[in-house]
């Protein structure tokens, strides 16, 4: 397992785990952030991730994604 941020562009993964505490894991979930989904990396920029989920795009900071196991 490796953190999500270690994800390349164009990189279709499956989260394993998310790690944190229950408000973080929560509010990851809220946004689709789910164990065992599809996440598909657009793009980096900065430090932050551009992260297709489901049908919507979503930026993460380097710090959350780095909560996401993948």
């Amino acid at each position: 397992m490796m953190p999500l941020s270690m994800a390349k562009p164009g990189e279709t993964v499956t989260i394993r785990k998310i790690t944190g505490k229950d408000e973080v894991r929560q509010h990851l979930a809220e946004m689709g952030f789910v164990v065992d989904s599809q996440v598909t990396v657009v793009n980096a920029l900065g430090g932050s991730l551009i992260l297709q989920v489901k049908d919507s795009r979503v930026a993460l900071d380097r710090q959350m994604a780095n909560r996401v196991m993948i």
